[in-house]
C-alpha cells in the first residue's frame, strides 16, 4: 500500500505514484520573479534560450517574457510573450492579477547554467520580510505528519546558522522530526545551503524520506531513521559533569524534548511560530 506523506501547514503537492518523496508539481505557485529574454539585450542569449531549441519550443525570435514559479517543494520557469509579462506586471500591482499559463510553455524548475547563473539571483528564500516573513531566508517553510505519532511533525524551516563559533553566519535550510529530536546540524549533508527552491525542495525530500522510514520501519528500529536517543546522549554528558565538579546536578536537561525545546532545533521553531527571530544557531 503506498504511503501518504500528509501536509500539516502549506501547499499539498503531486507526488510520483511509486515514490511518495519525489515530488512532480503543484496546483498552486508564487510568482516572485519575472524576466526577459531579449536577443541582442540580454546577455548570454543564445545559450539561455537552447533548452528551448531542443525542445523545440524557441518559437519567438523578438523573445521571451519569463516568470518564475516556486512552491514549498518545487519550481517552475514559464516561457511566454514579452507583452504578456509586461501586461502581467502592470496589473499585479496588488499582486492578486490572474496569469494564463497556457499562453507559453512551462519547465519544471528553474534553469541552471551557462548564462542562467548569472542571471537569476544569487539568492531567492520562501520566507522574505515584505511578505510578513519573520525575516529574508527566516521561517518556517512547510510541515509533514508523523505517520507513527499522532500530533508529531516533520518540519522543514529556514534558518541562520554557522558551523563553528567564529565562523560566518550563513543561510541554512533543513527539517526535523519532533518525535526523535535528532539535530540535522551535526548530520553531515542533512542541511543545506539556502540557496533557492532547489535547497528547500532536498530539504523537504529528506523530510519525506524520514517519515516514511518511520512508516516502513517505526520509531526506534535500526533500520528506521526515526530513532529516539531517549536521553542517553544527555544522561552521560551530566554523569560526566557531576563526577569532573563534583556536584550533584544536572548540568542539561535529562529528556531529550526538553534540551529540543531550550537549546536545539524545537526551540528555533517555536519562535518561528510566534514570529520572533531566532538567535545564529551552530557550535
Amino acid at each position: 500500500m503506498p504511503i501518504t506523506v500528509k501536509n500539516t501547514f502549506g501547499t499539498p503537492h503531486h507526488v510520483s505514484e511509486s515514490n511518495p518523496a519525489h515530488v512532480t508539481g503543484c496546483d498552486a505557485y508564487r510568482l516572485p520573479l519575472v524576466g526577459y529574454l531579449v536577443p541582442g539585450v540580454t546577455p548570454g542569449y543564445d545559450d539561455m534560450v537552447q533548452m528551448l531549441k531542443d525542445n523545440g519550443h524557441d518559437t519567438r525570435p523578438e523573445g521571451y517574457g519569463m516568470v518564475f514559479l516556486e512552491s514549498e517543494e518545487f519550481s517552475a520557469t514559464y516561457f511566454g510573450s514579452i507583452e504578456q509579462i509586461e501586461q502581467y506586471q502592470r496589473d499585479n500591482i496588488d499582486g492578486h492579477a490572474p496569469f494564463d499559463a497556457s499562453l507559453g510553455v512551462m519547465y519544471a524548475r528553474w534553469p541552471r547554467g551557462k548564462g542562467w547563473d548569472g542571471f537569476l539571483p544569487r539568492r531567492a528564500f520562501w520566507n522574505v520580510g515584505g511578505r510578513g516573513a519573520v525575516a529574508d531566508g527566516v521561517g518556517l517553510v512547510t510541515a509533514f505528519a508523523h505517520n507513527e505519532v499522532p500530533g508529531a511533525e516533520v518540519v522543514v524551516y529556514e534558518f541562520e546558522g554557522r558551523w563553528t563559533p567564529d565562523g560566518q553566519t550563513g543561510q541554512l535550510v533543513t527539517y526535523h522530526c519532533t518525535v526523535c529530536h535528532q539535530d540535522t546540524f551535526y548530520d553531515s549533508g542533512h542541511v543545506h545551503e539556502n540557496t533557492g527552491p532547489i535547497s528547500r525542495r532536498w530539504a523537504a525530500r529528506q523530510a519525506r524520506q524520514h517519515i516514511i522510514g518511520a512508516d516502513r520501519h517505526g520509531v526506534g528500529d535500526t533500520n528506521s531513521p526515526c530513532r529516539p536517543n531517549n536521553g542517553e546522549v544527555l544522561r552521560a554528558v551530566n554523569a560526566f559533569a557531576r563526577d569532573m565538579w563534583g556536584t550533584s546536578g544536572s548540568a542539561l536537561p535529562g529528556t531529550d524534548d526538553a534540551y529540543c525545546a531550550t537549546q536545539g532545533p524545537c526551540s528555533i521553531i517555536r519562535e518561528l511560530r510566534a514570529g520572533v527571530r531566532p538567535a545564529v544557531y551552530g557550535r
